[in-house]
């Protein structure tokens, strides 16, 4: 069939890809020479769609559930397949006495998508939206490491944190540090350390002492997204921007990327969030609740069907307004004003991208592959 297929055991020979991924990231662990660090990124397909599961696993697991529709069986199998390899990864981190020192990190990268199975309820909008239903994603972190467990952290957080944070966890420096260090002493340094070595800027903050103590983050604002189109050409330069979809008559390869907010038809628009403030400015993806969670008396409607398009500034107080229902521009101006100022030192740093419909210079084997060589 068309497009990316988890289940590979459809063809003869393969195998669930879930699989796959846990048994390469066990054979790391058990390869690992645990005296050095390691840092291991096991990315799941699953669950998302395309909605596929063995059947033997579907039978396995749902069978407490059968008057319900066979999506929703597939997709709870994906869940429990994933559920299962990361109880096998933790088993081998056990059995290869690595544990006490590991970090587990589990997050999403984006909110359900709006109108599908998925719920973001009571958060406003979903996948491809900037409310924050699509933007503000779910994590866990467990370890022996963190001083402070079984609590919510509500502190601004953003997934570039985590290398900031990891890579002081790695104890990347050239510092002579003392052996008798204690690893308390050694994760308590701050991100202002000047012995750190030198790298190229990064976006990032170590946010150690916010996960691992509750301590308040020093991260006070997230761009969520900043959309300049004179900063975008069309021409069929060497350095592409690919948007393609997967589908009836599509390369079986192909990648689904979201082009609306990059159509030049549309107008240019500025999302960030300040502190507890969220302003939106400019011309972008309107999104609400489904019919069901949708407020009976809400002011902003439910939008069933995706949305619209929403213009000008809206601005949204998170902390008393979770759902982004009220727009507070007008009683606070000055809010306004301070953030808007920010845009310009963002603009500074922006890079021109490129934008083309295709390119088969990237797609070798049935595959998409990095083809752009490095210039730097």
């Amino acid at each position: 069939s068309s497009g990316i297929n988890a289940e590979w055991s459809l063809r003869p020979g393969g195998q669930y890809n879930t699989g796959i991924f846990t048994e390469r990231a066990i054979s790391i662990i058990e390869d690992h020479d645990s005296a050095q660090p390691l840092f291991l990124y096991l990315s799941y397909t699953a669950p998302h769609g395309p909605l596929q599961a063995p059947s033997e696993d579907v039978a396995r697991f749902t069978a407490h559930m059968p008057k319900s529709k066979n999506n929703r069986k597939k997709y709870a199998t994906m869940v429990s397949l994933m559920d299962e390899g990361i109880g096998s990864v933790v088993d081998a981190l056990d059995q290869k006495d690595m544990r006490d020192n590991t970090l587990i990190v589990f997050t999403s990268d984006n909110g359900a998508v709006y109108g599908a199975t998925g719920s973001n309820y009571p958060l406003r909008g979903g996948k491809k939206s900037l409310f924050e239903g699509g933007v503000r994603a779910v994590s866990f972190v467990n370890s022996p490491l963190l001083h402070k467990t079984g609590y919510v952290n509500t502190n601004l957080h953003h997934v570039t944190d985590w290398y900031a944070t990891f890579q002081r966890l790695a104890r990347d420096t050239t510092d002579q540090r003392s052996a008798r260090d204690t690893t308390d002493q050694r994760l308590a340094r701050d991100t202002n350390d000047q012995e750190t070595k030198p790298q190229l800027p990064i976006d990032g903050l170590n946010i150690w002492r916010s996960i691992a103590h509750n301590e308040s983050s020093e991260r006070e604002e997230v761009l969520m997204n900043f959309r300049v189109h004179s900063m975008i050409n069309t021409n069929n330069s060497d350095h592409e921007f690919l948007q393609s979809s997967y589908g009836e008559g599509k390369p079986q390869f192909a990648v689904e990327y979201n082009t609306d907010l990059l159509d030049s038809k549309s107008n240019d628009f500025f999302v960030i969030r300040w502190k507890n403030w969220k302003l939106f400015d400019g011309t972008y993806i309107e999104q609400a609740w489904s019919k069901k969670n949708a407020l009976k008396n809400s002011s902003v409607g439910d939008y069933s069907g995706g949305g619209g398009t929403g213009t000008g500034i809206k601005l949204f107080d998170l902390t008393s307004d979770p759902r982004e229902e009220r727009n507070v521009a007008e009683e606070n101006p000055g809010i306004v004003e301070e953030i808007l100022e920010k845009k310009e030192g963002y603009l500074t740093k922006m890079t021109r991208i490129n934008k083309r419909s295709s390119s088969s210079a990237g797609k070798a084997g049935g595959q998409w592959m990095p083809w752009v060589e490095n210039e730097l």
